[in-house]
């Protein structure tokens, strides 16, 4: 009995390293055939098939689709939150001014990979999605730096006290993922789109200055 149980207590960690070498081919195949086919056009088979996996297996490690989606931005925005976390603490200035450094470093990063932020954003519009997905829009960090600047402005006096912060967030991550529409109709590259988003987080700051 001693031997049986250690035989299985042995097989474990084959099996936990398994299923972790499976879940990063997953992930790895999916980064690609996102990127390239976008979030609709790649099929959970044809990522079992690159991954070299079956479909079978894709399930038994992830739920659906959304979170292998959820799981490749998250691993990949990582370093992005790590420069952020570096940069915007010695940030002064205006609102206005901070928050076009914020999305200029988004921009910049998200621009190496165009399409695969596409998809991410694509997944944010796909009902069927698990609630443990987390499409674009339900990013905790980057919500929480936009409403830390905003806040910041309350604070310094160049934002009304009587504005509602959680409607000015949606609203500037909204233009954020409708700037990126540029990357696809217009080809335009990560300079175009920053001067864009900068025309817009002006106008929407604008509108949220102390009256007279």
């Amino acid at each position: 009995m001693k031997a049986d149980t250690g035989s299985i207590a042995g097989a474990s960690p084959v099996r936990a390293s398994q299923k972790e070498a499976t879940r990063q081919r997953v992930l790895a195949s999916a980064r690609s055939l996102f990127a390239v086919h976008g979030y609709q056009g790649a099929t959970i088979r044809d990522i079992a098939r690159d991954a070299n996996v079956s479909v079978g297996s894709v399930f038994t490690t992830f739920a659906s689709k959304g979170v292998i989606l959820s799981e490749v931005m998250e691993a990949r925005i990582e370093p992005l939150y790590v420069e952020l976390d570096r940069v915007m603490p010695h940030l002064h200035g205006p609102t206005v001014d901070r928050l076009k450094t914020l999305f200029a470093i988004h921009i910049q990063f998200e621009m190496q990979i165009p399409r695969l932020f596409l998809s991410h954003i694509a997944a944010a519009y796909d009902w069927t999605l698990s609630p443990d997905a987390k499409p674009f829009g339900r990013n905790a960090r980057l919500k929480g730096g936009v409403t830390d600047c905003l806040a910041k402005g309350v604070a310094d006096g160049d934002i009304r006290a009587d504005v509602n912060l959680d409607d000015v967030v949606a609203l500037i991550i909204s233009a954020f993922a409708w700037t990126f529409r540029l990357a696809i109709t217009q080809n335009a590259d990560a300079k175009a789109m920053i001067t864009v988003m900068d025309r817009q987080i002006g106008l929407i700051v604008e509108g949220l200055a102390p009256r007279p």
